[in-house]
């Protein structure tokens, strides 16, 4: 699989300077990380899940998470767990590429179950989420995990969600932070992300952003974030890949502040009926929050929509700029430091500072590819929804 991978070759090479690379399952960590892009998330209930899961791949989704917990009601969870078996049975049988995919259980005991029960299927899953990390819990889930491994001899990753109270409240934060790090840092060859819980961090203090509100305009959520990256998300080598909140609006809402998404690169296009449609369905502000994502160190972005995935994954692709500053922050030469100007001529790059910077937009270049220069999201949209 690929990230744009479901519009022609032809439409590629017209939008990318470089194109994003192939990978799959079987590829390193560090890749995978960096690759799954908007995780689309999905009832572990839904009756047509099979069909569901090839239906989005074919649009572009890369992982999947398919839920047993808080998307479903507590007395739903034995149905889920059985449509899960039955669902991977059809999977297995249509042999088609499927996205990366993820079972998010509410109990540690429910992996290694699971993996008995999807049998040689379970060559389809890619691992686990696993929900209200704390060392306390976290360890219970990857020593199952681990477990499970070892039994199947199949590859299964984890994907802690952090979303507990204890790492909200101010009081236990910082204990709950180091308890996590030593945790997460002890398995680290097991976790492939950490995923921001920011709907139950609103749920402890009866909140709820508006449409024209990103997670970083509510200071309490936005506090919690930047300690998870100040802790968690480090460039010295011991930091992990953390991804986005979730965007919860789809519909048409009454909005109370003006669109966010600026006119102008759409009327250079004629896309003003792009641009209108992302309005009226949200997403000016979605496309915000997900550049302050970007700006505070997360990738990737939990997601509820299939219309949410697009945006996600045109917004994650290398502007031309970004590849060559990086490019020239990283030239063998350039190993004892110093500032140079920008080959845009806007900026100068000091080599040291801006190094770590350079090395994760060459490896988010790697798989979400390159624009031409005189390509931007907007033209990535309206390609990807062409496509």
């Amino acid at each position: 699989m690929r990230h744009f991978g479901h519009i022609p070759a032809t439409a590629r090479k017209e939008l990318f300077h470089k194109e994003p690379c192939e990978f799959d399952a079987g590829s390193p960590a560090r890749m995978l990380s960096a690759a799954l892009g908007a995780t689309l998330y999905s009832p572990a209930t839904r009756p047509r899940l099979a069909d569901d899961v090839l239906k989005q791949a074919a649009r572009g989704v890369v992982s999947m998470v398919l839920c047993l917990e808080d998307s479903i009601d507590d007395a739903e969870v034995q149905d889920g767990e059985e449509n899960l078996v039955r669902q991977f049975a059809d999977l297995d049988a249509r042999d088609a590429e499927v996205p990366l995919l993820f079972i998010r259980v509410r109990e540690a005991g429910q992996i290694p179950d699971l993996v008995r029960r999807l049998g040689e299927t379970v060559r389809l899953l890619s691992g686990f989420v696993l929900p209200k990390f704390t060392h306390e819990r976290g360890v219970a889930f990857l020593e199952a995990l681990g477990a499970a491994e070892a039994e199947s001899g199949s590859r299964l990753y984890a994907m802690p969600v952090l979303e507990s109270p204890e790492l909200l409240h101010l009081e236990t934060r910082a204990e709950t932070l180091a308890g996590i790090a030593r945790t997460v840092d002890e398995y680290r060859d097991r976790v492939l992300a950490l995923r921001l819980g920011v709907t139950d961090f609103c749920s402890a203090y009866g909140l709820r952003r508006s449409p024209d509100m990103t997670a970083y305009d509510v200071q309490i959520v936005a506090n919690v974030i930047a300690d998870v990256v100040n802790v968690l998300g480090r460039a010295d080598g011991t930091g992990f890949t953390i991804t986005g909140p979730v965007w919860e609006y789809f519909r048409l809402q009454e909005r109370m502040f003006k669109p966010q998404l600026r006119r102008s690169p759409f009327l250079e296009l004629r896309a003003e009926k792009l641009r209108t449609a992302l309005i009226e369905h949200d997403l000016d502000g979605l496309l915000r929050e997900i550049e302050m994502d970007r700006a505070n160190g997360l990738l990737g972005k939990t997601c509820i929509h299939p219309s949410h995935v697009l945006p996600v994954h045109a917004l994650s692709v290398v502007s031309h700029e970004e590849f060559s500053d990086a490019q020239d922050i990283l030239r063998p030469d350039r190993g004892g430091g110093g500032v140079m100007r920008s080959a845009y001529t806007n900026k100068m790059n000091e080599v040291k500072p801006h190094r770590a910077w350079a090395e994760r937009t060459l490896q988010r270049a790697e798989v979400f590819g390159v624009a031409r220069e005189d390509v931007g999201f907007v033209e990535l949209l309206t390609a990807g929804l062409a496509g």
